[in-house]
């Protein structure tokens, strides 16, 4: 019955991948994922704001990083590192916003989601629906939200890419 259990939790880790990575960079049924809802933009589309006071893309793609590096950080219970942005969850975007600049958010974000599949993938199966100390939700509770949270941002993005392209 033991075994059977352990096999069941490993399953779940593999179906948490499955999803994180979907909302992130695999194709799937609900349309663009966040990568791809920022692929081949360009800086000044990235750094367009629609508003006083709204976020652009750039600023959306280094909250949705920050949040990869918290949700790990709570994942695995280690102690507060640091994000390469001063701050926390939003960050004023740089203006002008540059190619680089662009580039670097990008890969941030890419860099973030690496290492939290990595820690997902080295969870202990039997920790997945504990708390950890610093979160009132579970694990699995965590790696849900956080890729819901990727999907919510791409389809924020295609509507700012849309609405910079209405605009012109």
């Amino acid at each position: 019955m033991k075994r059977r259990r352990e096999r069941l939790l490993d399953s779940e880790i593999r179906l948490l991948l499955q999803v994180l990575d979907q909302g992130y960079e695999t194709k799937a049924w609900h349309g663009p994922n966040l990568k791809g809802s920022t692929r081949g933009l360009s800086s000044e589309v990235a750094g367009w704001r629609p508003g006083s006071g709204r976020h652009n893309i750039w600023e959306i793609v280094l909250h949705a990083a920050y949040w990869k590096y918290a949700v790990r950080r709570m994942l695995t219970e280690e102690p507060r590192g640091t994000f390469p942005c001063k701050g926390s969850n939003w960050f004023p975007c740089p203006v002008p916003l540059t190619p680089g600049r662009w580039r670097d958010a990008v890969m941030l974000l890419s860099q973030e989601h690496s290492e939290l599949r990595t820690a997902i993938q080295d969870l202990q199966p039997s920790r997945l629906h504990q708390k950890p100390s610093s979160s009132k939700y579970t694990r699995v509770n965590l790696i849900y939200g956080v890729a819901s949270h990727d999907i919510y941002h791409a389809g924020q993005i295609q509507l700012l890419k849309r609405l910079y392209n209405g605009q012109k």
